[in-house]
């Protein structure tokens, strides 16, 4: 296969008519490949035979076996719509099918009959943004990635230097991440109690590595003692866990409340912490303690159990898990103990396939998907706050003028109104398609308007102003119009709306 065959998009051709998927397969045979499906579940058998190669569904409504409602519904289910772009083409043109479709995730609409042209330009102007997406999901992924790798780096440092003044292995770092790891994938399967985003679980993994960090300030003699320790020695070693917070806390990074090193104070603090209170350093019960902390905590007594100690030999998988199970470790989360028997059969393997301390790309995918959206977020939030305050400036400087102002978008057929304009005519601020049958605007007045308004031009966008007359609740007034047109800064250029001012010329009113 050739460079240009492999970069050709592959498009899914959804249709119970084989004349219709043979008009599309032929308008896109230059450009793209094509996959046919006669229904709903050959679609979805395909989708999932091809997932990483289709680029594209185009999808009918009305087919047998399963419609193209279903084959939406279903791709949102398996996150497909997520990757893979769908136009609905069909005949159907009534408004609930349209609102249905987008709702269901579709990014174009096209009804029949169509032409090839417009079509095959709409299907590439998709296909160009879903991979320019794709493009920038790639850079940041590989940004996160980077980051990620450096501060696993560091903090596996600094665990590695605890774990060898403590005599451990040098592996107990990676286990209490891939442990940590599993427990919270499961937890977030059973419950959504602690909404976890896939942020907060890769912080609280890396995080987990600094968890035993306050052990640097323990004296030797008693972090490497192989016997029972005294009652003053274990109160000594039980300083570990605010001396490690207490490190943290002072860094200037510590007051962003959701920052890495928030998190590990809380581990840090709180990982010896049990579920009925019988625990240290603040005797936390229950849901005081912090998800994270609850998680590493068990993490720790397992991985603790499963090896071998100064103080004593390691114990089964099977001999731990009973131990754990029957409390004699400490009370822990009801929950937390359901996620730990779910997993029990995979733990070994996790922990061997993790041992080499690879990244969860899954999860950074993950991560990055919720970054991007993040800061789609903020930039509408902050885009509608703008919008907002023009709105508010907007509505302040014209209050008191009386007269109609308006604004015409032709592209979504609407007409904005101001607040004295919306109040004298009796309408809504927003007049969705003012020309169409009850929602006439200024009745024949408004199609005057508006044809005017087209018969200008991008260099030349004024009408001149003229004066009619309006009737309105039964009464006729004289007005002045004045009115621009908007366009496009495209070559050539494309009508888009109007901005208009309708102004009493004080003139008596007719009967």
């Amino acid at each position: 296969m050739n460079t240009e065959q492999k970069n050709r998009s592959t498009i899914l051709i959804v249709d119970d008519s084989e004349m219709n998927r043979e008009m599309l397969a032929e308008i896109l045979k230059d450009d793209y490949d094509t996959i046919e499906a006669a229904d709903g579940k050959e679609a979805i058998a395909a989708i999932k035979a091809h997932e990483n190669e289709i680029d594209l569904v185009l999808l009918d409504i009305v087919m047998p076996e399963m419609d193209g409602f279903e084959v939406l519904a279903l791709m949102n289910r398996y996150k497909w719509i997520d990757s893979i772009p769908v136009i609905m083409i069909s005949a159907e043109g009534d408004f609930s099918f349209i609102k249905k479709a987008y709702d269901l995730g579709v990014t174009d609409y096209i009804q029949r009959p169509y032409q090839s042209y417009p079509i095959h330009r709409r299907i590439d102007n998709t296909l160009m943004l879903y991979n320019k997406q794709k493009r920038l999901l790639n850079i940041v992924e590989e940004q996160v990635y980077a980051k990620e790798k450096d501060n696993r780096t560091m903090i596996n440092i600094l665990g590695h230097i605890v774990e060898f003044r403590n005599g451990e292995s040098g592996m107990h770092v990676h286990h209490i991440q891939t442990i940590t790891r599993l427990l919270l994938r499961r937890l977030v399967q059973k419950t959504d109690k602690y909404d976890l985003t896939e942020k907060d679980i890769l912080q609280i993994i890396t995080a987990s590595s600094l968890h035993d960090i306050g052990k640097i300030t323990i004296d030797d003699k008693i972090l490497n003692k192989p016997g029972k320790l005294t009652d003053e020695e274990f109160a000594i070693m039980k300083t570990h866990a605010a001396a490690g917070a207490n490190m943290l806390r002072d860094l200037p990074i510590y007051q962003e409340k959701k920052s890495l090193v928030h998190v590990a104070y809380q581990i840090c603090r709180w990982h010896h912490e049990r579920y009925d209170g019988r625990g240290y350093p603040d005797g936390l019960k229950g849901e005081d303690i912090p998800i994270s902390a609850q998680v590493v905590a068990l993490a720790d007594v397992y991985d603790a159990l499963t090896n071998e100690r100064c103080y004593k030999k390691a114990f089964s998988h099977e001999k731990s898990m009973e131990m754990i199970m029957d409390g004699q470790c400490g009370a822990f989360n009801p929950l937390l103990l359901e996620c730990l028997k779910d997993i029990s059969s995979s733990i070994a393997h996790e922990l061997d396939m993790d041992s080499k301390g690879e990244i969860d790309k899954q999860m950074l995918m993950n991560v990055t998907e919720e970054i991007i959206e993040d800061k789609i977020s903020d930039q509408s939030s902050y885009s509608s706050k703008l919008l907002e305050a023009e709105h508010e400036k907007r509505v302040f400087f014209t209050s008191d003028i009386k007269e109609i102002q308006f604004e015409y978008d032709a592209q979504v057929e609407t007409v904005s109104l101001s607040e004295y304009g919306a109040k004298l005519l009796g309408y809504e601020s927003n007049v969705i398609y003012p020309y169409r049958e009850k929602n006439e605007f200024l009745g024949d007045k408004g199609a005057e308007l508006i044809s005017k308004l087209r018969s200008t031009t991008a260099a030349a966008p004024d009408i001149t102003p003229y004066e009619t007359d309006i009737t309105y609740n039964g009464k006729t007034s004289r007005y002045k119009i004045i009115a621009r047109s908007l366009w496009t800064k495209d070559n050539p250029p494309k009508y888009i709306g109007a901005l208009g001012r309708i102004i009493d010329t004080g003139s008596e009113e007719k009967n």
